[in-house]
């Protein structure tokens, strides 16, 4: 049986001058160790998930090694220079893993991250770790896994009804420490007053439905919202370490929009 629910300490529902963020991660049922790992840096405007791969020890050190690149990140007010620092902590990260791994079999992990400023914001993968957004009434994966599957798909030899049961479904084809050089996927988006945003690893999507996942992302705010999100998934087996972030704008941002 897994242990209660776990945040990371420091990371409880707080505020910046825009966001509003809660962040919980949790072992599973089935899994003995939790490979997951997550960044919850609200006042940098920075938020992280990373799934680890190669077995609970490398994958542990693998995720963090992804998130310990970046916890040293300060936002500037230059967002081009700061998604190029970004990167570059998380090349850091990929050269940290591929040192580590030499002769000792895989390391690698997942990576999705959200970067905010002002009315935009980047979005930052590789791998099945995704992110989600709610903008009433829309709920939207904006970011597209790296997998084998998915490249089946997007080629027309797999159908959707394919996907969850293809034998080759864990199958990752980009991620931090599995190629001696890191290609993230970069996305640039607008932000608005009211958008909700999710970040999450495969285990909470492999178990709940993305039906599922709007409806307890639509709870009174992040922190319930993160706990009736982590709930659903562990009463539907929690058969995966489960990790999710869940940051929000406030429907009616204090001060001026954008704010200064």
């Amino acid at each position: 049986m897994s242990g209660p629910i776990m945040s990371t300490p420091g990371t409880a529902q707080t505020s910046s001058p825009m966001w509003f963020s809660s962040a919980r991660t949790n072992v599973g049922h089935v899994r003995k160790a939790n490979e997951d790992s997550f960044l919850d840096a609200r006042e940098q405007g920075l938020w992280v998930v990373a799934d680890g791969m190669g077995g609970h020890s490398r994958g542990d050190r693998a995720s963090q090694s992804v998130i310990e690149s970046l916890q040293s990140f300060s936002a500037t007010r230059n967002p081009k220079k700061d998604l190029e620092k970004i990167i570059e902590q998380l090349d850091q990260a990929n050269e940290l893993c591929r040192k580590e791994s030499a002769g000792k079999g895989s390391m690698g992990s997942t990576v999705a991250a959200l970067y905010a400023y002002s009315t935009s914001a980047y979005v930052i993968w590789a791998g099945d770790s995704r992110i989600y957004r709610y903008r009433d009434p829309d709920f939207i994966q904006l970011t597209d896994d790296h997998s084998l599957v998915q490249e089946l798909y997007r080629l027309g030899e797999l159908e959707d009804d394919d996907l969850d049961n293809h034998p080759s479904s864990n199958v990752i084809t980009r991620a931090v420490g599995v190629h001696d050089t890191l290609e993230t996927q970069v996305r640039q988006i607008s932000v608005q007053p009211g958008d909700r945003y999710l970040l999450c690893s495969d285990g909470l999507f492999k178990d709940v439905t993305s039906a599922q996942l709007k409806q307890r992302l639509v709870q009174s705010g992040p922190d319930q919202a993160v706990e009736a999100l982590m709930t659903q998934a562990l009463r539907r087996g929690g058969t995966d370490n489960i990790t999710a972030i869940v940051v929000q704008i406030p429907a009616a941002a204090a001060g001026p929009w954008p704010p200064s």
